[in-house]
């Protein structure tokens, strides 16, 4: 099965590339460092020629009021190449419970790029992840000093990119959905909990200040960002990640 994977080179789409050209299929990274600007268009009817399935993991570059444009326009770009190509299945990855944060324009962002998708002409899947472990360190910063970081006590369920990658991937190689897949991390932590025990592991000696308007996540409330019935677990700990 040939795969053309947009965002090809970043975190997940690396991963997703090598998971699937070890089993066998004809997966192929595209990326503007390829030649292919999925905002412009620029290099896509190429990157789709041939391609069985297109897999879409760009991201907007900003999460402010520039993200709806964003995926707008690559939305609307993709769809019609892959139209064009014939391409017969379209992924992409979106976040659990991105409905349920309406405040926070980077989530009403990818809600509407899987509205653009579900309504479009190819046969779509939508995989949807909570947060990465990856980022953790970078949610951190945002709200730290040299002697303390505040953040609010929202519940999340994160994982490790590694499974994220594992999850896009095997949803790439079955049927079309025409529906949503749902995978979380096998924890729950208090945002703020979380940041104590990265800053442990981490032999940081700042102290977490408890602080609920703190950050992007102050915005997500209750249970939004928790994985709810029907969504997969995946298997990493986050202690084991940050062991690794």
């Amino acid at each position: 099965m040939k795969i053309a994977v947009i965002g090809g080179t970043g975190l997940i789409g690396s991963q997703v590339v090598r998971i699937l050209n070890a089993r066998g299929h004809e997966a192929v990274p595209h990326s503007p460092s390829t030649g292919v600007d999925l905002l412009g268009g620029q290099g896509l009817s190429e990157a789709l020629a041939g391609a069985d399935v297109v897999v879409n993991l760009t991201n907007s570059p900003t999460f402010d009021e520039a993200s709806p444009a964003f995926f707008q326009a690559t939305m609307d770009n993709l769809l019609t190449a892959a139209k064009a190509a014939g391409v017969g299945h379209a992924v992409v990855l979106s976040v659990v419970g991105a409905e349920q944060v309406p405040d926070l324009v980077y989530y009403r962002a990818k809600v509407l790029q899987e509205n653009i998708l579900k309504a479009g002409p190819v046969p779509y899947s939508i995989v949807r992840a909570t947060q990465f472990f990856e980022f953790i360190d970078a949610v951190l910063s945002w709200t730290a000093d040299e002697h303390t970081v505040r953040l609010p006590a929202t519940l999340v369920q994160p994982m490790a990119a590694a499974d994220v990658a594992q999850a896009v991937a095997g949803v790439s190689v079955g049927a079309p959905l025409q529906g949503t897949r749902n995978v979380a991390g096998p924890e729950v932590f208090a945002l703020d909990e979380l940041g104590r025990i990265t800053l442990a592991a981490r032999g940081d000696h700042r102290t977490v200040v408890t602080d609920d308007s703190a950050g992007m996540f102050a915005a997500a409330s209750g249970d939004a960002l928790i994985a709810k019935e029907g969504t997969a677990i995946a298997k990493t700990t986050y202690r084991e990640w940050l062991a690794r």
